[in-house]
């Protein structure tokens, strides 16, 4: 059976495949201990890969508290944001050469202020990690650049002596 499709020739169902426009999203780097926040995707684009716990930016929301929301939806952890640690876009297309997804996501860079870590249905997996370690796992295009970017930021936040 075919998928149906939308008066714009669009798969129904999902506003996510084939959008009319970029997706705004937000995440976040949280930083406890000198150690990154990483969560495995459990959907896709994505899944199983390592990422920062982030999700969509609903209409009313800053990017700050889109976040700062989703961490605490995803893996059950509250933070405190001290920048913005730059963004990266996911854009895959499909045979056809039509964008299939489009996703801007915006990341920041925080502090740990609560809460451990949790798995659950959008984290697959969650641990704290040294920031030079995401290089060694498989993660979203781009993370090792943004946490790199994120460690910076929040060491130069640190209160000087």
């Amino acid at each position: 059976m075919a998928a149906s499709t939308s008066e714009v020739g669009r798969p129904s169902g999902d506003d996510r495949l084939y959008p009319a426009r970029p997706i705004m999203a937000a995440s976040v780097a949280v930083f406890r201990d000198g150690r990154v926040l990483l969560a495995t995707r459990t959907k896709p684009p994505a899944a199983d890969l390592w990422s920062l716990p982030g999700g969509l930016v609903e209409p009313g929301e800053t990017l700050e508290e889109a976040a700062l929301r989703e961490l605490r939806e995803e893996v059950g952890v509250e933070a405190r944001i001290v920048g913005f640690a730059g963004h990266s876009e996911v854009i895959e297309r499909d045979a056809s050469d039509r964008v299939r997804v489009h996703f801007v996501v915006n990341a920041f860079a925080a502090r740990w202020t609560g809460g451990e870590p949790a798995t659950g249905p959008e984290a697959g997996a969650v641990r704290f990690v040294p920031p030079e370690a995401v290089a060694g796992l498989r993660t979203t295009k781009g993370l090792a650049g943004i946490v790199a970017r994120a460690a910076a930021l929040v060491r130069a936040s640190e209160p000087r002596a």
